[in-house]
């Protein structure tokens, strides 16, 4: 049986570098407004990362 403990989410964005501090923002917010999230979180450790590259 496989069980899943944890997950990790990487997030690979090409932007405008002025567009870097509402990307941070907007990482920081995400989670709470996702609901595969919200019902998984209880559950299963859930990290992310953003990778972001200015164009």
């Amino acid at each position: 049986m496989l069980v899943i403990k944890r997950i990790h989410v990487r997030m690979e964005l090409r932007a405008p570098a002025a567009q870097r501090e509402a990307a941070e923002r907007a990482h920081g917010l995400y989670a709470d407004s996702c609901p595969v999230y919200r019902s998984l979180k209880a559950a299963i450790a859930i990290t992310t990362e953003l990778d972001f590259r200015p164009q």
